[in-house]
């Protein structure tokens, strides 16, 4: 029952999705870059895992650019190359010029591969998400690509999923193998915590010392 649920709720949210204009796709994207970028000033991370959205999916094709472009000198952004049994490995941002299709509708870095653990040296997760609840429940595609990979995320990093206005809901339904956020990013709310009572994020990433 609650996958027929998720099938459901996936259904409308990407009608939603696909109903959604040019420009508001636009202007979605330059709120939930422009929230990025500052989140990523503020914590100053040493390495950033993130993805390249396709179609209507919020922050864009330049998000990968944005992000990096606001990553402190020697930082590293790491994007995830999608493996045949659907779990991600992940490679290094080298510029749009590095970046392949590989025929799934998505974008991947043609870098050396890292590996599977990668992502847990990541001190800011940025994930895909079709919608996300008050609890953190993060509802995907259906192919637990993302469920894989955030369970390898480490304790100490935090997890964000842009999405549109209208994504943050009360509730989604959930199965023992979904993995939460800790954080959502949206055009007009900005972002908001979802694991502390004020919502607030802290101001530096554990492990970074000094500032630039």
């Amino acid at each position: 029952m609650t996958h027929d649920a998720k099938r459901r709720v996936r259904r409308e949210l990407l009608a939603r999705r696909r109903a959604l204009t040019a420009a508001e796709r636009d202007s979605a994207a330059a709120g939930v870059q422009g929230e990025l970028t500052a989140l990523v000033r503020r914590l100053r991370p040493d390495r950033v895992a993130a993805y390249v959205p396709v179609a209507s999916e919020p922050g864009g094709a330049q998000l990968p650019e944005v992000l990096a472009d606001a990553l402190p000198t020697g930082a590293q952004l790491l994007l995830p190359v999608l493996r045949r049994d659907l779990d991600l490995d992940w490679a290094t941002w080298a510029g749009p010029q590095a970046l392949v299709a590989p025929g799934r509708g998505i974008r991947e870095p043609n870098t050396p591969r890292l590996g599977l653990t990668a992502i847990s040296t990541a001190d800011l997760v940025v994930v895909p998400a079709l919608a996300v609840d008050r609890r953190g429940i993060r509802l995907g595609r259906g192919g637990g690509s993302y469920d894989r990979a955030l369970a390898r995320v480490s304790a100490t990093a935090l997890t964000v999923a842009p999405l549109h206005d209208g994504e943050l809901l009360d509730t989604l339904p959930a199965e023992e193998h979904d993995r939460p956020v800790r954080a959502v990013v949206t055009p007009s709310g900005g972002l908001l915590r979802l694991d502390t009572p004020s919502g607030v994020v802290p101001h530096t990433c554990a492990g970074r010392t000094g500032g630039r």
